[in-house]
């Protein structure tokens, strides 16, 4: 048995109680409903992993034009609220606590995802290379963004502002900025895919002005001891790299570190390609630069898990796949019960099969239903 395991211990993030350090990540899944709206088969999925001591919702779009992908929730209409505020009450009754990412993907989108058809926006007019997704799901090529203007950018800060509102009324307990994985945020930190030469673009600084702008913003409006921020050093995805990213993102940690954020939570992909995304350095390295709660990300196992949080490089671990697969991964934990292998065909798209039908042990208290 595990009962004792370090992850089972209590803790919190910021103005937020958990009864344990297990964390689902935000997951991309692609299973809203028309108009974007989150769906009762939502509600159920959600409701099957409220046992982890916090659930980060899957990336949530702040505005029409933050959409990349098909069947991204969003959180900038009435009726994605609603939709939101049954997953909320379904999560709080089962005793969970949960937070919504805030997410724009900038250019990781297609015309044909938004509003008249415009391009889709960006720091600087850089197409990602390859292909990405349609709203019907097929892929076509990446097309060359449009350069946000300097005047537009306000606008973007004040819809990650309504989006933590629209959260805060949806029911969450909090929100995460989404800082990482190449979406918005961090094109305009890396200066792989920032290229401005206004007091957003040039030195790191400038580069950092938007997020630091964001998280300023949003934690004004919600509380930081309710804000998260995900950062991503190492992640080549999307067309991403920056030429000194252990300068960049030590920079934003120092800067980050003067608010009293509910937690940092920093995902590990790109440690397993060093170099892919600019030169490798050691994450750890970040941790001296932050006072508050750690959370961290990527590849883990219940060991590996145990040892990053009992060496004190992180305060709780984030599951992503493993949490597709066990929704009564606590259980598992305290069992040291076998863990269920995720259907990656089933990942994204799709109803029920590889979402809310997991089998979970018999013996959870939780899984009568």
């Amino acid at each position: 048995m595990s009962a004792d395991s370090i992850l089972l211990q209590p803790t919190s993030f910021g103005a937020i109680p958990v009864a344990n350090r297990v964390v689902m990540a935000p997951l991309t899944r692609c299973r809203a409903g028309a108009g974007n709206v989150p769906t009762d088969l939502m509600v159920e999925y959600y409701r099957q992993r409220a046992s982890v001591g916090l659930i980060i919702s899957e990336a949530s779009q702040i505005m029409p034009e933050g959409q990349g992908y098909p069947s991204t929730p969003g959180i900038h209409s009435d009726e994605q609220i609603a939709g939101w505020r049954k997953i909320t009450d379904a999560v709080h009754q089962a005793g969970g606590k949960m937070v919504l990412q805030l997410w724009h993907v900038g250019r990781v989108s297609h015309s044909e995802f938004q509003p008249n058809q415009a391009l889709p926006v960006a720091p600087s007019a850089m197409a990602i290379p390859g292909e990405g997704y349609t709203p019907s799901g097929a892929k076509k090529p990446y097309e060359t963004p449009r350069a946000l203007e300097t005047a537009e950018i306000p606008g973007i800060v004040a819809a990650y502002v309504q989006g933590a509102k629209n959260a805060m009324a949806a029911g969450f307990d909090g929100v995460e900025i989404h800082g990482a994985n190449g979406y918005l945020l961090d094109q305009f930190l890396r200066d792989g895919s920032n290229k401005r030469t206004d007091q957003y673009g040039g030195s790191l600084e400038n580069r950092a002005r938007l997020l630091m702008e964001v998280v300023d913003a949003v934690t004004a409006a919600v509380g930081a001891e309710r804000t998260g921020l995900r950062i991503s050093p190492l992640q080549p995805a999307n067309g991403m790299s920056d030429s000194n990213p252990k300068a960049t993102f030590s920079y934003v940690v120092e800067q980050v570190n003067a608010y009293p954020l509910a937690y940092l939570h920093i995902a590990g992909m790109g440690v397993d390609q060093p170099g892919a995304a600019g030169p490798a350095f050691d994450l750890n390295s970040l941790r001296p630069l932050w006072s508050g709660k750690l959370m961290v990300n990527y590849g883990y196992d219940q060991s590996s898990a145990e040892k990053v949080v009992t060496e004190g490089h992180a305060d709780a671990v984030a599951f992503g796949k493993p949490m597709i697969a066990n929704p009564d991964l606590v259980a598992r934990i305290e069992q040291d019960a076998p863990w269920n292998v995720p259907d990656s065909s089933t990942f994204y798209g799709g109803g029920e099969h590889g979402y809310t039908d997991y089998p979970v042990l018999y013996t959870h208290s939780h899984s009568a239903t």
